[in-house]
């Protein structure tokens, strides 16, 4: 059993769409960030990093609980542990570098770009020109791989893609715009083609019977940017 610390977020997207994909049975454990429930001593304990997503594996190597936390070392984690998703033996090294690319250039700068345009105080233009152009710059980058590909990886769908799509998923936020994929044709044609799969309407179900809250409130500021208060 999975035991899935999730919010209705980009990065717990990703292991929603792995989960319903394989059919790995789980269960949602909600962590509503807006109200500081990733900062409690009980999910510190999964992720000392007080970060979603997280999973717990009850029946992990030697039938003993293990705890994995970050969205990409979940996907590596559970493709492997399902044999799944990994591509090819030879597109290893291509599957690794994209993941990367996600983990450590397409996410973070989406978040920095929402993070600048929609909650930091007026006044800061430098901050979000520079993630926003950033970002930029990374959709082109993806935008021009996927050129004549189905797929991120290889001639099959990887966690890469799964990868990916969970931040594509709020293009429109992070660029804000109604048509963000326009100037991206590639990955536009991409992202419908993985959207198409019936996968995804599942994995957009997930946590739908909880109430998130949404207010963007002084506690909720507190909550999602704790190094600004402290």
């Amino acid at each position: 059993m999975i035991r899935f610390y999730f919010h209705p977020t980009p990065n717990p997207a990703k292991i929603s769409l792995f989960l319903e994909e394989t059919g790995l049975p789980y269960e949602v454990v909600p962590i509503d960030t807006k109200k500081g429930a990733q900062h409690s001593p009980e999910f510190r304990v999964i992720n000392p990093n007080g970060k979603v997503p997280a999973i717990v594996d009850t029946d992990g190597t030697g039938g003993r609980e293990v705890r994995i936390f970050d969205s990409t070392a979940i996907l590596l984690y559970l493709a492997e542990k399902t044999g799944k998703f990994l591509g090819e033996p030879e597109d290893r090294g291509e599957l690794l570098s994209w993941l990367m690319f996600i983990a450590t250039g397409l996410g973070p700068f989406s978040g920095q770009a929402v993070h600048f345009q929609h909650a930091a105080p007026a006044g800061n233009d430098y901050g979000a020109n520079r993630y926003r152009k950033e970002i930029e710059r990374h959709y082109k980058v993806l935008d021009d791989h996927l050129a004549g590909r189905e797929f991120v990886v290889g001639d099959s769908y990887t966690i890469a893609d799964m990868s990916a799509w969970g931040w594509m998923g709020r293009a429109f936020y992070v660029l804000k715009s109604e048509t963000p994929l326009d100037p991206y044709p590639n990955i536009k044609k991409w992202y419908q083609g993985i959207c198409a799969r019936p996968a995804v309407e599942r994995a957009g179900k997930i946590g739908t019977d909880h109430t998130f809250k949404t207010e963007m409130d002084e506690d909720a500021r507190r909550a999602l940017f704790p190094s600004n208060y402290s």
